[in-house]
Parts: structure tokens; sequence; C-alpha cells
């Protein structure tokens, strides 16, 4: 058993998360850990970096994450990609009201890093447009694919709805609300062929980020060297 907890006593790190599997494809478990600065008196972790201790060589790599900061963070060992070997899937809570994460998946094949999921990537490329419409409706349009939905909120209270329209089910003036970022990203194996998808939740909201109108549910799988959305859903 190598004592993968030198470096980080050294460097007044500790270690905030650990998973064992095969992350280098030689069949041999591996140690995978995030190491941090934990806060005095508080939960908020800093300098959060990646370690994989190569089960074989006892060698370890360091991968520092560019979002590095916040809170739980936690690593899920899984195959996304199909080629049989896990992939390291790291999640970190922002602390925001928003509920909203960073995530970041990484092949260590061969141990040579490779990053597969950026969240700052899939924020940039999922864009939505939310429009409140007349007669208690709120269109949803999701860009990266040309879809529409519509929610029905005519359910809501009467004094949030007289807020917004008129006696006849008016919109009183222009309302638009938005779609959060990256709120979680969860593996399922929705097919149960061994290899996990990803399941991501963005909030919807309306005139404020309390004002929760639902989810966009996105599906994504491994395709051509990348994830490409699978499916889609709004949620209520």
């Amino acid at each position: 058993m190598y004592n993968y907890y030198s470096r980080t006593t050294m460097n007044q790190d500790s270690i905030v998360a650990f998973a064992r599997g095969d992350v280098t494809g030689d069949r041999v478990p591996d140690n995978v850990y995030l190491t941090g600065i934990k806060t005095p008196a508080s939960p908020f972790t800093q300098n959060i970096t990646l370690n994989v201790q190569d089960g074989r060589t006892g060698e370890v790599r360091n991968v520092p994450l560019r979002e590095n900061a916040g809170y739980n963070p936690t690593i899920f060992l899984g195959d996304f990609t199909g080629n049989r070997v896990d992939d390291i899937l790291i999640s970190i809570a922002t602390g925001g009201s928003g509920g909203i994460m960073y995530h970041y998946i990484y092949s260590f094949l061969e141990n040579t890093p490779q990053l597969l999921f950026d969240f700052n990537v899939y924020n940039e490329q999922y864009q939505y447009e939310v429009t409140y419409q007349d007669h208690f409706k709120v269109e949803v349009v999701s860009k990266i694919n040309n879809k529409k939905y519509l929610i029905d909120i005519s359910t809501r209270g009467a004094e949030y709805l007289n807020e917004i329209y008129d006696a006849n089910g008016k919109l009183k003036s222009p309302i638009t609300g938005f779609v959060n970022p990256l709120s979680g990203l969860y593996p399922v194996d929705f097919d149960s062929n061994r290899v996990y998808e990803l399941l991501a939740y963005q909030k919807i909201a309306g005139r404020y980020n309390a004002d929760s109108l639902g989810y966009v549910l996105n599906t994504l799988g491994w395709k051509d060297n990348r994830f490409v959305l699978q499916n889609q859903n709004v949620a209520i």
C-alpha cells in the first residue's frame, strides 16, 4: 500500500475526497483523490486539486482545476466513453443561492490527463430564452436544438399572477426569465450497457432566481469524442 498522504501533509493540504478504481487502463486499481486547503470553522475548501496515484508504480500525478474553490467536493469513477476504463467525475458546489455547481470529467488513460467535460463549455453551448406569454404561459426556447416548451403558470397564486397579468390575462409589460447554469450533473446508465450517460439539471427561473418555474433536463452521451445531447425534457 503506497503512502498517498505524504504530499498533502507537506503542502498543508488535506484529502477532501477519495475513490479507488482503474483509471489508467492497466487493470490495476489506482488511488484517485482531491486535495484542498480547508477554511477554519467553515466547509469552504480552496486550491482543490485532482491527484491520481498509479496503483502499479506508485507515481502520483497532480492536475490543478481551473475553478478550484467551493464546497463538498466529490469524486465519481465510471466509464463515460465506452473504453471499459473508469473516468473521473469531479463535482464542487459553489455555495450560491442558485445551487450552481462546478463539474469536470477527466480521462486518465495511460497516466495522461484529458479533460472530457468542462462545465464552462457546457454553459456556453446550452443557451435558452425564457419569455412570459399572455394567458398564463411561459415559453422556454432551447437554442442548441431549436426546441420550444410552454409552461402553464395558471395555478400560481393570485397575488403572483395579478402582478404580471391584467383581468383579461394579458401581460401588463414584457417579462423575461432565464435558465441557470448547471446545478447538477449526474451519472446514469440509461441503457444498462455499463457506460454512463450524463443527466444535466438547469433551473428555469422567472422574474428572479427564487421564482422557480421548473428545470431543463438534458441527457448527454459520448459520441465522436465529445458529449452530445441525446434527450431533453422540461420538468415542473
